[in-house]
């Protein structure tokens, strides 16, 4: 590699919604920053690039607020007022009312797309923060004094710390030799966009089917997006069906309650699985998002988990610079290791557990679910437990979580 390379302090490999957001985040609060993602930032952009919504928890919109991002997506978001899960067919139901820890929504469901094009609107206004896209990482050396990244087109960069946001493939954990804990779900999920003729007043609704959930999530207007989680052996056949036929089998899961039913725009699918890293750092690298745990979206917290990684890792960073210490020690790095482990750890089983838990039929398995829900409907306490945990505020919360500047 070239002798006098580029020098940032934090090299962000990674350019979709979590690395931009640590970049952000680094940058704002002074770091010399570099986000470096091989896709066309202009193409993220597309509604054909990405059809999925995110749910955004209240800890993670006072996050985005307080990096100046969320005045670009406020209009664009819909709120969550109510959320209802049921197994299908059952009378007996779980509710969960915003009015009943405050008044904030529970959270917001927001397209990517308009996340992306917040995001990518925030870092133009950074000077600390350099945006290389489209390029590749060709190679990563690493050692006690730094890092030195060869880019594909040539470049050569520097930097304190590499942080890894490069997905749940993440070539830059698998060359560090960081194992994995990971197996496929055999469920695809398939998302669409749905236009309704009555408004959804907030509400989410998750139905508990045999094949998995399906969750209707508000968007704004008189539409949701749908997140229909089916038997992968099943899932492309449902997805080649004719547009009509197609709108049958989503009406058939939907129901009539919000009247009229109809799917707007592209389908997508995406195979479901599980991963878990066995440690987030190994010198001078650092894993953030999908590269350090992927989760079932079964309970919609996988961004939010991953922008807690973002306020975690940004606020040792910024500390430590601030006290004049090098940001890449594996001192730091370990504190941010304990800081999430347990919140992800917590996440990761609830969600596989309540997956295996409710996508089956099994008679006495479904009678204790269902009874399970019922009894959580009537615990008021532990209701507001979950529902303040879903809104991310339980736990020891980051400055940027707490709505705090860095």
């Amino acid at each position: 590699m070239s002798e006098n390379p580029e020098s940032v302090e934090l090299a962000v490999v990674g350019g979709g919604l979590v690395g931009l957001a640590l970049g952000i985040a680094c940058a704002e609060a002074g770091l010399e920053t570099a986000v470096i993602d091989r896709e066309v930032p202009a193409a993220m952009l597309g509604e054909s690039f990405d059809g999925r919504a995110s749910a955004i928890a209240f800890g993670s919109k006072r996050m985005l607020e307080a990096l100046g991002i969320w005045r670009e997506v406020g209009d664009d978001a819909a709120p969550i007022l109510e959320i209802r899960v049921a197994d299908a067919g059952a009378p007996l139901f779980l509710h969960y009312d915003h009015r009943e820890v405050g008044e904030h929504p529970l959270g917001w469901i927001v397209e990517n797309r308009v996340l992306r094009r917040a995001l990518q609107a925030r870092v133009r206004a950074l000077p600390r923060l350099q945006h290389l896209a489209p390029v590749s990482v060709e190679a990563a050396e690493r050692s006690a004094a730094g890092a030195r990244l060869r880019l594909g087109d040539g470049r050569m960069l520097r930097a304190r710390l590499v942080a890894a946001a490069d997905g749940k493939t993440s070539p830059l954990r698998e060359s560090a030799g960081i194992r994995t804990t990971c197996w496929s779900y055999p469920q695809t999920g398939i998302v669409a966009t749905v236009a309704h003729e009555h408004p959804h007043e907030g509400v989410a609704i998750e139905h508990f089917l045999p094949a998995g959930p399906f969750a209707i999530l508000p968007l704004t207007g008189n539409r949701s997006s749908l997140v229909w989680t089916e038997r992968a052996a099943l899932a492309p056949a449902l997805l080649a069906l004719p547009a009509e036929a197609f709108a049958a089998e989503l009406r058939r899961r939907f129901g009539d309650f919000l009247g009229a039913v109809e799917p707007v725009g592209p389908r997508w699918s995406y195979p479901l699985s599980f991963l878990h890293a066995e440690r987030v750092h190994a010198g001078r690298l650092v894993l953030v998002g999908d590269a350090a745990h992927l989760i079932h979206p079964i309970a919609g917290q996988g961004l939010n988990l991953g922008l807690r990684d973002v306020a975690a890792l940004a606020q040792i960073l910024v500390d430590r610079r601030r006290l004049g210490l090098d940001i890449g020690e594996a001192a730091g790095l370990a504190e941010y290791a304990r800081w999430r482990s347990l919140d992800v750890l917590a996440l990761s089983a609830v969600t596989d557990g309540l997956n295996r838990l409710f996508s089956n039929s099994i008679p006495p398995v479904r009678l204790a679910r269902d009874l399970g829900l019922a009894a959580v409907n009537e615990m008021p306490p532990l209701k507001r437990f979950f529902m303040r945990h879903a809104m991310g505020t339980v736990g020891e919360l980051p400055r940027l979580v707490r709505g705090e500047a860095l």
